[in-house]
């Protein structure tokens, strides 16, 4: 297995670092609104990176991935999955000819999009969504209630699941404007919203019927693209921390001569390196075609766990500073916290996988 990047990803994932480098003030940044640089925006979609993936032959989720990485290592508040990449894949398998029209104002910058799923009281979000569908004719609407809802705020047009009249599970396209939309701050400074949805008016994405597989599909790259996202996190607040051990000294001598200290950045570099091979697992299964619930679970439980150790010693290791929020250190522990609790935290990965042990055979010796 190659876990060499291309020199194509590699110029990508420059250009990617290239726009985001632009020293804003993020923690300041995410308390206005609408908590991201639309000058940026459109400097992503120049370059292409909004449009990836809806053409699988250009690009897929390696690409997605590289950005991504970029996107956690700059703390960068754009969301680029969430508004763009992830519900716009879907809209690109399995949209009609007309729907797909619609990615190519996504791609410019101009329409957001988002994947409107979770609904309130489920830890893991279910394939079968309390949220119904109601046929009238030829025509559809959609009852119910999603949240959270990421970059469901600022959203044109959102994809919804919803439970069909028969069976099974539909998505609909639902234009945010006929929703009852609540958009609030989320912890970490991101942005996100409740939709109510009182029979809006839906078109049936595709060519309608049951689309559970899909769904689950669409959930397992949404978290790929998180684990990309948590992995440039992790890289970031290591690289911060081992500076400030060079830096910071104690008794006149810096505290990186502190034989326990070093130690325990180690361990933070191994538990990095173990999220960062499970990170490239999940996203190359991906771009092969297998969407695996299993590797799914294993990878996001990986970086549940090297999240936390991660954010936790980097806090620690800065003492006090760490606590700031003037510092950079507990912006990155906040983004990985919220990571964590999206689309089931490390724990609902374990009781996820519990469910799969039947599934593999037993070894005597």
């Amino acid at each position: 297995m190659d876990f060499d990047l291309t020199e194509e990803q590699q110029l990508l994932r420059d250009v990617t670092r290239d726009v985001l480098s632009r020293g804003d003030d993020i923690a300041g940044l995410t308390k206005a609104e609408p908590g991201w640089r639309r000058e940026v925006w459109a400097q992503l979609a120049e370059v292409g990176i909004l449009g990836l993936g809806f053409d699988p032959t250009e690009a897929g989720q390696i690409e997605a991935m590289v950005v991504l990485t970029e996107i956690g290592r700059q703390l960068a508040p754009e969301p680029v999955a969430q508004a763009a990449l992830v519900p716009g894949g879907l809209i690109a398998e399995l949209g009609s000819d007309q729907q797909k029209e619609l990615l190519e104002s996504v791609a410019a910058g101009e329409t957001l999009l988002a994947f409107a799923h979770a609904e309130p009281g489920a830890r893991v979000p279910s394939a079968e969504p309390a949220a119904r569908a109601q046929r009238n004719g030829d025509t559809w609407t959609v009852s119910g209630r999603k949240n959270p809802v990421l970059a469901g705020d600022s959203a044109d047009t959102v994809v919804v699941t919803a439970a069909l009249p028969d069976s099974g599970t539909g998505l609909f396209l639902v234009e945010a404007a006929a929703t009852n939309r609540q958009p609030y701050r989320t912890f970490d400074g991101r942005r996100g919203a409740q939709l109510d949805f009182d029979s809006a008016p839906a078109e049936p994405l595709g060519d309608g019927g049951d689309t559970a597989e899909h769904v689950a599909r669409t959930v397992i790259r949404y978290q790929s693209a998180l684990c990309s996202e948590a992995v440039g996190v992790m890289e970031e607040a290591l690289r911060l921390t081992t500076e400030y051990l060079t830096s910071r000294k104690q008794f006149g001598v810096p505290l990186s001569k502190f034989q326990t200290l070093t130690q325990r950045a180690a361990d933070m570099y191994v538990s990095l390196e173990l999220a960062r091979s499970m990170n490239f697992y999940a996203a190359m299964s991906i771009a092969d075609g297998r969407f695996d619930p299993v590797i799914a679970a294993r990878t996001k439980l990986q970086i549940g766990r090297s999240g936390r150790h991660i954010a936790q010693e980097a806090i620690q290791l800065h003492g006090g500073i760490g606590m700031t929020a003037e510092y950079p250190v507990g912006h990155y522990a906040a983004r990985l916290t919220a990571i964590d609790n999206t689309f089931g935290t490390a724990d609902d990965q374990l009781r996820t996988l519990v469910g799969h042990v039947g599934d593999y055979g037993t070894v005597s010796l």
